[in-house]
């Protein structure tokens, strides 16, 4: 299941990007969004890249139908793990991937941030996969619907911090 979103910042992009690796930030993001036990296990930024671990623990943003409930719990694991690259000095790539502890779907996608000094867009295009036979699709439909969700309020939180 494929999701395209867009999100626009009415900030520059050196700033939106800095902002991203601040882990002040990203700290008071997660608050903001519900999540607990938040980690910034790994942060690191320079002039052409970066790379961002961050670890915490979420609920789903809507009930969790009943044939999936086995494979999710009240509160989840979760580990995503960006590469970023800038490109050009109107463009930032990011790589990333999402795991979710005990549950048999991947979720990955790549991010480009374009803009100047004034604004910029995030483009968002991400994968999410499940090979279980009979539910693969049914559990991807879903953490698609929650990830959109959860995607969306990241970007209001962060809206409101910059």
């Amino acid at each position: 299941m494929e999701l395209t979103l867009e999100h626009s910042y009415d900030a520059g992009l050196d700033h939106v990007i800095s902002q991203f690796f601040s882990e002040e930030l990203i700290l008071a993001k997660n608050e903001k969004v519900g999540a607990r036990n938040v980690k910034v296990v790994d942060v690191k930024k320079d002039d052409a890249s970066g790379k961002l671990v961050v670890e915490r623990e979420m609920t789903a943003s809507t009930e969790v139908p009943g044939v999936l409930a086995s494979f999710h719990r009240e509160w989840n694991e979760i580990r995503q793990e960006e590469h970023w690259v800038k490109k050009d000095d109107g463009e930032w790539h990011c790589e990333f991937r999402v795991k979710v502890e005990g549950v048999p779907a991947k979720i990955k996608g790549v991010m480009r941030v374009q803009g100047n000094g004034d604004r910029c867009i995030n483009y968002i295009n991400i994968n999410v996969k499940s090979d279980v036979p009979f539910l693969g699709k049914k559990i991807a439909r879903f953490l698609a619907d929650d990830t959109r969700t959860k995607i969306n309020e990241e970007h209001e939180a962060i809206v409101s911090l910059l």
